[in-house]
């Protein structure tokens, strides 16, 4: 049996000669770095060649320690892993730490802002890729479909929550990626499924988004995934393309029913305030009114009251004074001329010009006045002496009556 080179001298199957061994690694080690051979063909004594080991390994030391340094960006942190246990978490700047196989190192982006697509897809240029159907198609309260693309916007507030609590998706995700679409699907899908569909699509689609930037993070914070959910944007809030025509045909018709109560709040509004404003004018007469007939009426019964008592006191004066009251009352609206004849100058002046022009001018409506009445008297004292005799005369015949 032939004797085996690499081992050397064996006695009775024992282990081998440890110098041996070494001997021929350096004999090895030499010949393929060319450094043992002459000129002859004969291979070199093994006791001849040798290789300095410990600074060949002091370099390879040297060199190991020297890839433990490394840099963390501006905005990153490092999450130092010792056999895979985590040991701290470095700030920016150079650091150092045991090269591997003893520590790792994890550089994690806290600051940047990713952009998650639900929905729909669109590439880097920003073209779209087409949509996703079953993550865009969602089932309202009232039981209407709706398609509802949107994007959300997220970074990291805790880097080992982010590395030791997300599992990677084997679809290629991003382990990020994976919890963020699969907590933004439930959350919106909630959401909208308490909501009527009018609601989803026109005047709630701002209180969507919050209520559903909400509830991500709630969720998220429950998972301890280490996201934070910055901002969620609603791209597109459709009803599904099978039913778009008909779909438009209700918003139109909703559209016109909200002109028309809008026409009419307007009409309402230009005349109530006018109806409002004769109301409020006719009221304003009538307590005029009412006010000046009380006014009159208590003037009246005052007046009365008056002459009551002046009758009471003088009678015949009080009832002559009331009949030449009633008699310039009656009088002053009587176009005509009376003529006392008895007091003596029988020569007159009778404007005649000027009492057909005053008929005139009161037929014509020129003048508001009464019609004018012209007393031609001659002389102050006849005048007043005729008088007071007829109402003498008249006095006697009532009591004789």
């Amino acid at each position: 049996m032939a004797k085996d080179p690499g081992w050397g001298n064996r006695n009775d199957g024992g282990p081998p000669d440890l110098d041996e061994v070494m001997r021929d690694f350096t004999r090895k080690l030499n010949g393929l770095f060319g450094g043992g051979k002459k000129s002859g063909n004969q291979p070199p004594a093994p006791e001849s060649v040798s290789i300095p080991v410990l600074p060949v390994v002091g370099l390879v030391a040297i060199i190991w320690l020297a890839s433990g340094f490394y840099i963390v960006d501006q905005g990153s942190r490092g999450v130092v892993q010792r056999f895979g246990e985590y040991v701290e978490t470095t700030k920016e700047g150079p650091r150092w730490h045991f090269p591997y196989p003893v520590e790792s190192v994890t550089k994690v982006n806290i600051q940047q802002v990713r952009t998650l697509e639900v929905g729909y897809r669109s590439s880097e240029a920003g073209s779209s890729r087409g949509k996703e159907p079953h993550e865009s198609l969602m089932l309202t309260d009232d039981e209407n479909i709706i398609d509802l693309q949107f994007a959300v916007q997220y970074n990291l507030k805790s880097e080992t929550d982010f590395l030791f609590n997300n599992r990677f998706n084997p679809r290629g995700e991003r382990p990020e990626e994976t919890a963020v679409r699969g907590v933004a699907e439930t959350s919106i899908r909630e959401i909208v499924g308490k909501s009527k569909m009018d609601f989803a699509l026109y005047e709630g689609r701002e209180e969507i988004v919050t209520r559903a930037k909400k509830l991500m993070q709630d969720v998220l914070d429950r998972y301890k995934s280490g996201i934070n959910v910055v901002n969620v944007t609603m791209q597109n809030a459709q009803p599904p393309e099978q039913v778009q025509a008909a779909f438009d045909d209700a918003v139109k018709a909703n559209q016109d029913l909200e002109r028309q109560k809008n026409e009419g709040q307007a009409y309402a509004n230009d005349v109530i305030p006018k109806a409002r404003g004769n109301a409020s004018r006719l009221l304003a007469e009538a307590e005029g009114y009412k006010l000046r007939v009380e006014n009159e009426a208590k003037g009246n019964a005052s007046r009365f009251e008056q002459v009551l008592t002046q009758y009471q006191r003088a009678p015949e004066v009080t009832r002559q004074r009331l009949y030449l009251d009633a008699q310039e009352q009656i009088m002053s609206s009587v176009s005509k001329v009376v003529v006392d004849q008895k007091g003596g100058n029988s020569l007159l002046y009778l404007p005649l010009d000027k009492l057909l022009a005053a008929s005139g001018a009161n037929v014509a409506g020129a003048t508001a006045a009464q019609p004018t009445s012209i007393h031609l008297e001659s002389g102050a004292a006849s005048n007043e002496s005729a008088l007071s005799s007829r109402d003498t005369s008249r006095s006697r015949d009532r009591e004789s009556r």
